[in-house]
Order: C-alpha cells, then structure tokens, then sequence
C-alpha cells in the first residue's frame, strides 16, 4: 500500500549522487521547541501504560493515543488531506499482560504518487512505564522514553506534508512496546498482510538526551543499529552468504550505511553516525526487531549515550540521585537533529528506485570482474560499488546507465566486495544489494 524513504544530496547530475534538501517544499526544519510542547503534552497524560485506561480522556494511553492521531489528522489539514490517518488494532496475551490487552497502534500515510505500494515507515512507541513493568496507574512520564521517539515521529509528518514522494511513507505511533514489542508487531503484520513492499523501517527510541550516566555529554553522534547476518534467512540464503561473504552486507545493514552517508553528506545537521554492527543494544530489543524477522530491512536510531537512571524507574530521589524519566533529561536542540536525519532518510528513500532484486559476479580465475544485475523499473540508471575485501565502507563506484551489466577492469573478485544501487532521474538511490555468485550454467 505504501512506499520507503530516506534524503538526498543535491549535484549537478541526477546520477552523481543522493539529492537532499533540508526542509524542500515542506515546512521547514524540524522546531527544538514544537518537539519539546509535544515531549511535554505526551507526559502530561500521566502514564501512557499500555494496561493504563483506554477510555479516560484525560489520562492513560488512549488519551494520549487519540490525541496523536489529532496531531495527524491537524498535519493533513495543512496540506489539503495528504495524509491518511487510521488505527489498527489486535489483543495480545503476554507474561506481561496475562488478562490479555488490546494494542492499538496509530499511522499516518503520505501516499505515493508513483508506485504507493514501496513503503518506508517511521516509526516510535508512545508507551511509557516506571520500576515495576506490570504497574499501570503510577506516574510514568516517558520524557526519552519514548516521547522523544513518539514526538519525532509527528514533527516528520508536520516537515514533510505537502511534499511529493513517488512511494509511500508511513508515520507510526505503535502501543504495547515495553509489554512484549507488540506494536511494531502489529505492525510488521499488517505491512506484510496489505502488501506493502516495505524498503526500511526507522524506529526510533530514546532519542533525545544528551547526557549520560557517567555525566558525559554527547551531543554529536547518534547510534544506528542494525543486523548484519538476517534473522529471516533461510537455509539457501545462509549457503549462499557463506560463499560469497556478505555478513556486513545485508538489506538493515546496508540501510545503516545509506543513514550514515546521508549524515556525512549532510553536515549542517550536525550529527555523526556511530553504526553499530548489531541489532539493538546488547541483550535488548525494539519495535523494528518484528520487521527483521519477517524479512524487512530495519534499524534502530538511539542517543550516542544513555542515562539509565532515566529509563523505567519510578520517580523518586535517593541519596540525593534523581531517578525518573522526565522532561528536564532531555536536550530538545539534539532531538531536532536526529529528527532532521530521520527526515532526510526518508526524503532520499522515498524517491529512490527499488532496490534490484539480486546482483551476480563473474570473475573466477579473473583479473576482471563482470557484474551483471536485475532491472529495476524506473531507474534512470545505476549504481556500482566496490571495495576492498579487509574495508567495511565502499571505496570506489562507477555510474552506469542503459545497461544492467558492467565489466569492472583490474578488480579481482577474490579480493573486492561488490554491489549495485539504482538510481532515480532526481540522483536518489536505493539501497545496495550485494553482490553475489552468478548461477551456475
């Protein structure tokens, strides 16, 4: 139903490189002050639990659920309806959540105007919780997490209303993430029940502070983490990866690389990306972990460093250290750059073609190596990469249009890593898919 999206980088051909612009025909750039009144809006509800009251207008995570979907509904006003704002909705049964819950999770889509099946989607979790997972009427402001997420979310739609995408993009709210990341599995599922070819999904969490447990501040790098060997892999695609390499290659990584260059091309945002090469933090998870395991490319922005004592705890002091996630931790200037980032992913992958669906080498027992790739509709031409086999980064590229086959003088395949982008007429590039053994004849 929808499409994917990341910025791109402005030259002086369509194919030289990503086109971005910061704000283009939106609404500017991302406001550090609207940020915080939404942070501060979303605390006000008091707790926003999944188990808390679905009903209460004042308090709990219906209200706060509703009042996101206001948000999106004033946002589509502002551009003549070009948001579609809808709830989907599912009971789930948990260890945390044994009398079972319902999980509603709240999307906005900016539909494509060319192909609105390719989707890219945004998204954060509005729940919030303190010490105790399963106390649902305590306070639980969730300032960083994860209004931040939640409030980036809706300034990326409130940015990019009105402007024009050929694929879809997905603006989404999901519910029941510290119960058993049950909103982005609702999620996943219903992408994968509509259709939707989904090219990324951004989940961001706990994004917005600055400050760390150790009292250092960073304010200049955000972490992407993404999965290297795919969760969703089967026994053929395991054989294959193992023949070819590619364990740093995959779609969500490649997706981490694509955020990253786009930071490193954009320096006016003002944040550098720490890539780690794993899923989530270490022992931990989020909402884009459903997507991986259903086989969607997906990573996971958060703070270059955490304040723990900030993160699902009761609000209360001790010894004089305050524990409690409120709106005085956070640094709303630094959340505008990672939402800035955000929107710049989302500009450059919801213009850019599909990715091509496979990318074949020939070059055994070779000096040369020729790399043949499938076509992918609309492309006004594509992208080769290359690198040395000890690098992680690609090093060398070559643009090559009106043909889906290159022969690359020299490169040794033995030695070199290889992988095509397609491109669209506006420069906007699609993921790299890696390349891998030509099938045998």
């Amino acid at each position: 139903m929808k499409k994917l999206i990341l910025i791109a980088a402005a030259c002086a051909s369509a194919l030289c490189g990503p086109a971005f612009a910061q704000g283009g025909a939106g609404k500017g750039a991302p406001d550090p002050a609207r940020l915080k009144a939404t942070v501060e809006k979303l605390v006000g509800f008091g707790t926003r639990h999944t188990l808390s009251s679905a009903t209460d207008a004042r308090r709990g995570i219906g209200a706060a659920r509703r009042w996101g979907a206001a948000e999106f509904e004033k946002i589509g006003r502002t551009c003549g309806g070009c948001l579609t704002v809808e709830t989907v909705a599912d009971r789930f049964t948990g260890p945390r959540a044994p009398d079972g819950v319902e999980v509603v999770d709240v999307l906005a889509i900016q539909k494509g105007t060319g192909d609105p099946n390719q989707v890219v989607i945004v998204a954060g979790h509005i729940d919030s919780r303190v010490s105790d997972v399963m106390n649902a009427t305590s306070d639980a402001p969730g300032a960083n997490d994860n209004a931040s997420g939640s409030a980036l979310v809706i300034e990326a739609a409130r940015v990019l209303a009105g402007e024009k995408f050929d694929g879809t993009i997905v603006y989404a709210l999901l519910s029941g993430e510290e119960q058993g990341l049950w909103g982005g599995k609702l999620l996943a599922s219903t992408a994968k029940a509509r259709g939707w070819q989904v090219r990324a999904m951004l989940n961001n969490d706990i994004v917005g502070n600055t400050m760390g447990q150790n009292g250092r501040q960073v304010a200049d790098r955000v972490r992407v983490f993404s999965e290297g060997i795919r969760f969703a892999e089967d026994e053929k695609a395991a054989r294959t990866r193992r023949a070819s390499g590619g364990e740093d290659d995959g779609p969500s990584r490649a997706l981490a690389k694509k955020v990253d260059g786009i930071a490193e091309a954009n320096p006016q945002i003002g944040l550098d990306v720490f890539a780690v090469r794993r899923f989530d933090r270490f022992g931990r998870g989020g909402d884009h972990s459903p997507f991986l395991e259903l086989g969607f490319p997906a990573v996971r922005f958060s703070v270059g460093i955490e304040n723990y004592d900030r993160q699902h705890q009761d609000l209360r002091t001790e010894n004089g250290r305050v524990y409690g996630d409120t709106v005085e931790g956070m640094d709303f200037p630094y959340l505008a750059k990672v939402t800035a980032l955000n929107v710049a992913a989302l500009r450059e992958l919801a213009d850019a073609p599909a990715a091509p669906a496979s990318v074949s080498l020939d070059g055994a027992l070779s000096m040369d190596t020729r790399v043949l790739w499938d076509g992918v509709p609309g492309a006004a031409g594509y992208k080769v990469y290359w690198r040395r086999a000890d690098a992680q980064d690609w090093t060398d590229s070559r643009v090559v249009t009106g043909a889906t086959e290159t022969l690359l003088k020299d490169v040794v395949v033995d030695d070199h890593f290889i992988g095509v982008a397609a491109v669209g007429k506006d420069g906007a590039e699609s993921l790299v898919t890696f390349g891998g053994m030509a099938p045998r004849k």
